[in-house]
């Protein structure tokens, strides 16, 4: 099934702990490329959370936002960081010693100190395990968005498929008309001239002028290429690369047919093949 690269995703979780909110915002990117967003304390989830992005999605620009608003009344207790006091009193009667001035200092102004105080707050395993939880329901949200998203685009490519087929149809239809009409302005053109005709020579030239006319083989391959685009939205491997190739190959035989047209229907139906072709591009350009 063929997955889009554009998605959002948003899952939040409620818990003693407080509230944790994930949100996941997916572009169209050759590669995966993400852009992780932690609160400070929750830094450590970093490497978790590109494994699991790695492990589940292959191509993508990706914005993951973590938010952790901790529960009212959770901010924990307040510690006296009896070491680190002992060290500042020490250091402060060495420095009295060395200068001849000694003075204790308030229980205040030690509070100044930054570690003085410490804060015990929630404990952060918890937090971390219900954020990694949360993280793969989140990637399971994107993901589902993306295969909603790539069954449209599908059903799009396949719409399009069909109008180049029925496209490659009217050519074909076309060229025996194509050619009947150049062989006799060809001809009208040599009566005017008043040339002598030599009909060996006639049947040359007009062989010559087939064989530069000819699209068979032109629409031979974008049939080939039309097909090979159906068996390929079929995979269940990521595509959109080969998709991608498969559309520069249908505009080469488009441009190749507007090329070689010397007629007008012909014409639009090579105008026609490559709207259909660039609107199919642009939607490929969004598929994993």
């Amino acid at each position: 099934m063929i997955k889009s690269m554009t998605a959002f995703a948003r899952e939040s979780r409620f818990a003693d702990f407080g509230e944790l909110t994930w949100e996941l915002r997916a572009v169209n990117h050759r590669y995966l490329e993400p852009n992780i967003r932690l609160p400070e304390e929750l830094r450590a989830l970093e490497t978790a959370v590109r494994a699991r992005l790695t492990a589940r999605l292959q191509r993508g620009k990706l914005d993951c936002t973590l938010r952790y608003v901790r529960a009212v009344g959770s901010s924990g207790s307040l510690r006296v960081n009896r070491a680190f006091v002992e060290q500042l009193l020490a250091a402060g009667q060495e420095i009295g010693a060395i200068i001849g001035c000694g003075a204790e200092p308030s229980p205040f102004e030690l509070l100044r100190w930054p570690g003085v105080l410490q804060e015990q707050g929630p404990d952060l395993d918890r937090v971390t395990a219900a954020a990694l939880d949360l993280f793969e329901s989140a990637i399971d949200a994107l993901l589902a968005t993306r295969e909603r998203e790539g069954q449209r685009l599908e059903a799009l490519l396949i719409e399009r498929c069909d109008r180049l087929q029925d496209s490659v149809v009217r050519v074909r239809r076309r060229m025996p008309e194509v050619m009947a009409a150049v062989r006799q302005r060809l001809a009208e053109r040599l009566a005017e001239l008043r040339a002598e005709l030599d009909a060996g020579r006639l049947e040359q030239e007009m062989a010559l002028l087939a064989a530069r006319l000819d699209v068979d083989e032109e629409m031979d391959r974008l049939e080939a290429h039309v097909a090979e685009v159906r068996d390929v939205l079929r995979r269940p491997e990521p595509v959109g690369r080969r998709l991608d190739f498969l559309m520069q190959e249908l505009n080469r035989e488009a441009n190749t047919l507007g090329s070689k047209s010397v007629d007008v229907e012909l014409t639009r139906e090579a105008v026609e093949m490559k709207v259909l072709v660039e609107q199919m591009r642009e939607q490929v350009q969004n598929l994993e």
